[in-house]
């Protein structure tokens, strides 16, 4: 299980079916190898979900300038599991 660096508390994670490496919890795909989260198989393979997920017109963007993910309602991102910087 990730560690969080700042506090040292144990990190909610997932492991991936084919590589078995340890993800954030609402990761799409894998972090190391790419393959499709088995929870989210469905999503990935087209179909459709009802509603948006995200509220585009109020999302908060990850604080590392290099991810493309948005903070989540639990204050992490939704691709790298970074929590939220609010002096960014």
């Amino acid at each position: 299980m990730p560690i969080c660096p700042a506090c040292g508390a144990e990190l909610e994670s997932r492991a991936c079916p084919a590589c078995e490496k340890a993800n954030p919890p609402d990761a799409l795909y894998c972090c190391y190898c790419g393959e499709a989260l088995s929870d989210f198989a469905g999503q990935v393979a087209g179909e459709e979900t009802e509603g948006d997920p995200f509220d585009l017109d109020n999302r908060v963007l990850c604080s590392d300038e290099t991810c493309i993910g948005i903070i989540n309602e639990h204050g992490v991102c939704s691709e790298c599991g970074r929590p939220r910087d609010p002096s960014v």
